[in-house]
């Protein structure tokens, strides 16, 4: 098997400061496509990836008019970009940012962010009052955070309460989490179409299993009619869990870890259970 000096001599211009230039490189491209990865700038890069190719090609075949006019345009296309993209820009910094933090305090913020689902579910359960909570994972939920209205706001216990608060203009639609932060709210979700679910469950306990099926969210519903608390993921539907089993289920879907709560619901095993009907009527909102 052939030895890295070996390579190297086979190609006399291979050395280690190219290699690491290389890997520096790909890391960096990759790190640009985990930030834009389901944004808008996902489409704009495309179109200027185009523009590069064609101004390519117009090089390389003497096209001159053509070589002019997008060697023209081009650089002036980049400025454009960081003025049509600049919160997109500063969103993006900003997530760069706080993963460079490395700090045991950032994982514990994420778990209290999650506490604050629960006990914000909890309270919704108490009063009855209708909740539609979805947590964004690997599959970018920006479309359907442009159709709400934009928050980027710290997630928060009383934040949540006051958002979905009945009398409150944005209670009416789904609060949209980009880890611990609320991206948007009054945000709109398709609705499923699985005929196997109980034709008792309402327009947000379907909007909140139709995200779940085309996309890898999870959406943590509450009951207007009944107080129970659901948790969907996979097209699938979890009903009436206690608080206890919540927050184990938001540990064990987000990859976070915390001690299970004291009392009979941290103890006894978990098994999700299938799709129930009944207990809601069909007109729930």
């Amino acid at each position: 098997m052939a030895t890295l000096p070996h390579l190297t001599g086979l190609a006399p211009h291979l050395t280690w400061g190219s290699i690491l230039d290389i890997l520096l490189v790909a890391f960096l491209i990759y790190q640009l496509l985990l930030l834009v990865r389901g944004t808008r700038a996902v489409t704009m890069m495309t179109g200027v990836g185009a523009l590069v190719v064609v101004f390519y090609i117009a090089h390389l075949g003497n096209l001159r008019t053509l070589d002019w006019l997008v060697g023209t345009i081009l650089p002036y296309s980049i400025f454009a970009l960081i003025v049509i993209f600049q919160t997109e820009i500063r969103q993006a910094l900003a997530r760069l940012g706080r993963k460079l933090t490395l700090t045991r305090g950032t994982q514990n913020g994420a778990v209290d962010a999650y506490d604050d689902i629960v006990m914000a579910a909890t309270t919704f359960a108490q009063d009855q009052t209708g909740a539609l909570i979805v947590v964004e994972r690997e599959i970018g939920l920006r479309t359907y955070i442009e159709s709400g209205v934009a928050l980027d706001a710290l997630l928060s216990y009383d934040l949540l309460a006051t958002l979905f608060r009945p009398s409150a203009p944005l209670h009416d639609g789904a609060v949209i989490l980009q880890k611990d932060r609320i991206a948007a709210a009054a945000c709109f979700l398709p609705l499923s179409m699985n005929p196997l679910l109980s034709n008792q469950m309402g327009t947000r306990h379907r909007a909140g299993i139709g995200i779940t099926e085309e996309t890898d969210a999870v959406s943590i519903i509450v009951s207007e009619e009944t107080g129970g608390i659901s948790v969907a993921v996979g097209g699938q539907v979890e009903r009436d869990l206690t608080p206890e089993l919540l927050r184990m289920r938001l540990n064990q879907l987000l990859g976070r870890y915390a001690p299970a709560a004291a009392g009979g619901g941290g103890t006894h095993a978990w098994t999700a259970p299938k799709v129930a009907a009944g207990g809601e009527r069909g007109g729930e909102r």
